[in-house]
């Protein structure tokens, strides 16, 4: 099964951040013009958060707070689950699923060097899933 790195090789390793002390708004402006559903939160290079549309969703609407009042650190999740380049797909799916989250930053020897979220694990198993196929497809008709 394929491991984390060989997503971050094909998706690419850019990693979209905000600092804590951004506002809930600038965030928002970054995820929007990314078009990406969370941010990592780095503090002087280091990680220390995460924030996603559901932060701002449960955290920042229903509470009726401000997102040009408020800042990334009052609401980002703090408690960051990660996985290392040598994780599987399978391995991220089971965390994700367990733990109720969609986005997994990647970090080998303390270093942050990506992330991965449900929808490239998802693309990972279809592609895989469509090799199978194919492979099978073939060996039936003779063609292999």
């Amino acid at each position: 099964m394929t491991n984390v790195g060989n997503i971050l090789t094909s998706k690419g390793q850019e990693i979209w951040s905000i600092a804590p002390d951004k506002s809930i708004f600038d965030a928002l402006e970054i995820m929007a013009d990314k078009n990406v559903s969370g941010l990592l939160v780095l503090e002087s290079g280091k990680l220390v958060g995460i924030f996603t549309e559901r932060d701002y969703a449960r955290k920042l609407i229903l509470k009726g707070k401000s997102s040009k009042n408020t800042n990334v650190s009052d609401l980002m999740s703090k408690n960051i689950l990660y996985v290392k380049s040598k994780n599987t797909v399978e391995d991220c799916m089971k965390l994700m699923t367990a733990k109720r989250v969609r986005h997994l930053p990647v970090i080998d020897s303390g270093r942050l060097i990506g992330i991965v979220t449900i929808g490239d694990l998802v693309k990972q198993i279809i592609s895989e899933q469509q090799t199978t196929i194919h492979q099978l497809e073939n060996y039936i008709s003779g063609g292999y």
